[in-house]
């Protein structure tokens, strides 16, 4: 046995099913002779957004993994670890390496060092008598604290290595989780007993923790509005008449009008980062956060109150301490939430109902998120969106009713994004259809992994807002907008997936939306990934109310 068939073995240990990959590397032959099935992507990037996507789903238990040549697979696959690490997700990247004699040496590229910075943490198997050690060391980051991507590099000596008899059996890493402190637990529930307008901001920490039936159980016992964070959207139902939605770039008017009031903000899971991607967080207003990771105590904003631990069993221990101090049954409807915010969402609903009814053409892509909706039950679907507007567009309308049945993310910003993360989440949820929503532009960066879905037969559904321009960037540009058409895309997308193997369909009027998604929902049924291309006009009207 060689060191990249220790490897794959100790991976399968780990519970890795499958790796998302891209040659040359002698990693994957041995992962498929262990059980392990590779998927070949048609870019590193693309791999790694599977990866990620994979671990989102399963909120780390399981553990997405890429696979990747050393030197140019290294260095093309940095851009999806940069976002992966921006958005908190565990990832584990393998990527070979140079041998002994050659590590440092230009103009080779060393993964190692230049990955440090990306990466929760990098490291290098230098001998095949180290794998278990420096496996179980990846796997022991990847799932305590704030998750992240981690690199582990297997230089190609070391793959090959023959592995001596006296091995060390390798045992599968154990998760810790801690309750937080009870003192700290009675203060928060006391503080937010007190408080007039209370809120609850949960993040993406909570569903990590899979703490939604707890977060439900205490917002309704308390009686709290629930908001979430972008990358935490699906945490909490959206038709729950504690609902506010998300905030993040974009927002809806419930959450807007509830930060604006709130005198308490209790956030769960949360890192309370400054971004253009999170929801400002009223200033003077007394805050209380509930993490795993300490370091993001008092970041970017002053907090009051904090507790340090897993999300779900804090939020177990709020309930008990809410309890305690109202009895079983909790507070009733408290300065009557729950019909203030139907009355906003009344009033935001009908503001944007025109939109989201037009029946104009080129397309709102309002009007195409509606037909969707009304086309496919949400519940059945992962929905993510792209960079840009489709991201700024869909987030505050789709409605997350089930637990990663969206996939949100920002705090870096990466065109092409999506389509990956679509490809991931359909190995992770075989049984639901992920949607990804994006722009031509993103189709660019991204498109020809349409041929990974079908050559595997992922039958996931990509939807392009195709309106032949980068929306709004004749401000960034103008004279080479007037002059050179530098603003403007083009393409025919439909035919482009047509010829990589999907399903696709061009769809010029709203009344083709809904009939052409029940089309591409059966082709993917099937196994085929679909690709829908709506002719949309250039919409640069956002949901940014607060910001």
């Amino acid at each position: 046995m060689n060191g990249d068939q220790l490897m794959a073995k100790l991976l399968k240990k780990e519970g890795t099913e499958w790796i998302s990959c891209f040659p040359a590397q002698t990693l994957i032959e041995a992962c498929s002779q262990e059980g392990i099935r590779p998927y070949l992507c048609r870019q590193e990037r693309a791999g790694v957004n599977m990866a990620d996507a994979y671990s989102r789903i399963h909120n780390g238990n399981k553990i997405g993994v890429f696979t990747m040549q050393h030197g140019p697979g290294a260095e093309n696959a940095f851009g999806g670890v940069a976002q992966a690490f921006a958005d908190n997700v565990p990832v584990l990247l393998i990527p070979g390496g140079s041998t002994a004699d050659r590590v440092g040496v230009h103009p080779g590229f060393d993964a190692v060092p230049n990955y440090q910075h990306i990466t929760k943490w990098a490291g290098r198997i230098e001998t095949v008598e180290r794998i278990p050690e420096m496996v179980s060391r990846a796997f022991t980051h990847l799932k305590h604290g704030r998750p992240g991507p981690v690199l582990l590099e297997l230089p190609g000596d070391v793959g090959h290595a023959e592995v001596p008899e006296n091995i060390e059996e390798y045992e599968p890493v154990k998760v810790y989780k801690s309750y937080a402190v009870s003192e700290d637990v009675r203060d928060i529930v006391t503080a937010l007993l007190k408080a007039d307008k209370p809120i609850i901001v949960a993040g993406q920490g909570t569903l990590y923790a899979e703490a939604w039936d707890e977060l439900i159980e205490l917002a309704e016992l308390i009686n709290v509005p629930v908001m979430t964070s972008l990358a935490g959207k699906s945490a909490f139902p959206e038709d729950h008449p504690l609902a506010l939605g998300t905030g993040g770039n974009t927002g809806t008017l419930m959450v807007d009008r509830f930060l604006q009031t709130t005198d308490f903000v209790l956030g769960i899971g949360t890192s309370f980062a400054t971004s253009n991607f999170t929801a400002p967080m009223p200033p003077g207003v007394t805050k209380a956060q509930i993490t795993n990771t300490p370091e993001d105590l008092n970041r970017d904003n002053r907090i009051q109150y904090g507790a340090v631990g897993d999300a779900r069993l804090v939020i177990q221990q709020l309930i008990e301490e809410s309890k305690s101090q109202l009895g079983e049954h909790g507070r009733g409807d408290v300065n009557g939430v729950k019909d203030e915010i139907s009355t906003i969402k009344d009033e935001f609903m009908k503001e944007w109902g025109p939109r989201l009814n037009s029946d104009e053409t080129p397309m709102s892509p309002y009007r195409v998120f509606k037909e969707m909706m009304t086309a496919i039950d949400p519940r059945e679907c992962i929905v993510t969106h792209d960079s840009g507007y489709p991201r700024n567009q869909i987030v505050p309308f789709w409605p997350a009713l089930k637990p990663r049945s969206y996939i949100g993310w920002g705090k870096s910003t990466q065109l092409g994004y999506g389509l990956g993360l679509a490809l991931g989440a359909k190995i992770a949820d075989p049984d639901r259809t992920p949607i990804n929503v994006m722009g031509d532009a993103a189709f660019g960066m991204a498109g020809l992994d349409i041929e990974t879905a079908a050559r595997s037969e992922l039958g996931t559904i990509t939807v392009v807002l195709n309106n032949g321009v980068m929306t709004h960037y004749y401000d960034h540009f103008p004279h080479a907008t007037e002059n050179f058409r530098s603003n403007e895309l083009g393409g025919q997308y439909a035919d482009t997936a047509k010829s990589l193997g999907a399903y696709g369909e061009r769809v010029t009027t709203p009344d083709e939306i809904g009939p052409a998604m029940k089309r591409a929902k059966q082709a993917a049924d099937n196994g085929q990934p679909a690709l829908i291309e709506m002719i949309s006009k250039e919409e640069e009207t956002i949901s940014d109310y607060g910001r």
